[in-house]
């Protein structure tokens, strides 16, 4: 996520002129913690960086091959920086695993997971060598038979789910790292798995996963299972959103660095617990809603929200003091309506805390008087 570096209008000068200065811009890169299930436990690891460390890196690549650069001279060694922060954090790699899109596509990545003790599936970009060398993942891939299918649901263009059926293979492969870095890295041993629509659809383009993970997989229900950690991988997707429309942290405006990274540090947590709440009413909704909310929390709603609309949740739960929450923020309730989504939540949230500083800052004029 960028929060710039932007151009704001300062105001006029004596003469009337328009006024404008630059103002300080980072980049971050974050890792999700999430359950199997798909609930949110906080951030792993963050980065705040910018492009300054990395000037000349680009007109390198145009002299020798992009593969011959060292990663600590590329931007990509964020994601390294962040597997070591994440394994520090939770202090057992051997529970982890690692999920990343193809950006994290990255033989130095592997070799790291493997030097601490941990775990990844990745979606793989590059048709890597394998074997011998004589040919690639691909080639050797395409004579693996098909082990069964995974059913998921998709939308299409025109924004209707549909079900696909995935014909799912799978290969323990030797992995070579880029003729540039063999001496540096040794080949690996990892399992190939891909799963692809047989036929190209119409109205949509054709899914086609090609995922990578040192983990074995012995059956077609090992490989699903993998792919059902990499679906997870949206979920990163969902919090960026929060910050970015929620929190609307790309809109910043201040001055230095230092100050960027704290507001959007206070905005992750933010963006986090929305997205929590969300999940949380999903995976565990009938626990207590003390799990989640505060007491504040609880009796506001409580007083501003009667209990008509809640006849499908049981009282007391946590899905009913939730779905309170989100009618604050606009949601109907009605019998047809799936349950409270991250915007409502937000929008809740927002007013309920509105409510709260106002009710206290009532009580403070009334002592006062």
């Amino acid at each position: 996520m960028s929060t710039g570096p932007k151009s704001i209008n300062s105001g006029r000068d004596k003469k009337g002129r328009l006024r404008h200065h630059a103002v300080c811009g980072i980049l971050m890169h974050s890792s999700l913690a999430v359950t199997v299930e798909g609930l949110p436990l906080g951030l792993a690891a963050v980065k705040f960086w910018n492009r300054d460390k990395f000037r000349g890196t680009a007109a390198l690549k145009r002299k020798i091959n992009p593969t011959r650069v060292p990663i600590e001279k590329k931007e990509s060694v964020r994601w390294l920086e962040n597997l070591r922060q994440s394994i520090d954090r939770f202090g057992q790699p051997d529970r982890c695993i690692h999920v990343g899109d193809r950006e994290s596509d990255i033989f130095e990545l592997y070799c790291l997971t493997q030097e601490l003790g941990t775990h990844f599936v990745v979606r793989t970009c590059v048709d890597r060598l394998a074997g011998d060398g004589s040919h690639t993942v691909a080639a050797e891939m395409s004579d693996v038979g098909t082990a069964g299918q995974h059913i998921i649901e998709v939308r299409d263009d025109a924004g209707e789910v549909v079900k696909v059926a995935l014909d799912v293979r799978f290969k323990r492969i030797r992995v070579l790292p880029p003729i540039g870095k063999q001496r540096r890295y040794p080949s690996l041993d990892l399992t190939v798995i891909h799963a692809v629509e047989p036929s190209a659809p119409k109205g949509r383009k054709r899914i086609e996963w090609k995922l990578l993970s040192d983990l074995p997989v012995a059956s077609c229900a090992e490989a699903v299972e993998k792919i059902k950690w990499y679906a997870m991988r949206w979920k990163i997707e969902v919090f960026h959103k929060i910050l970015k429309s929620g929190c609307r942290a790309e809109d910043a405006k201040l001055r230095t660095a230092d100050r960027l990274a704290n507001l959007v540090s206070v905005f992750c947590i933010i963006s986090w617990r929305v997205l929590w709440l969300t999940m949380l009413a999903r995976t565990s909704p009938d626990s207590p809603p003390t799990v989640a909310l505060t007491d504040e929390e609880i009796v506001i709603p409580d007083r501003l929200i009667g209990d008509a609309g809640n006849r499908r949740t049981q009282p007391g739960t946590l899905i009913f003091y939730l779905t309170k929450l989100a009618r604050l923020g606009g949601y109907l309730a009605r019998a047809a309506d799936p349950p409270p989504g991250n915007t409502v939540i937000w929008r809740g949230l927002t007013r309920l805390t509105d409510i709260k500083l106002g009710a206290e800052i009532a009580g403070d004029l009334t002592v006062g008087n």
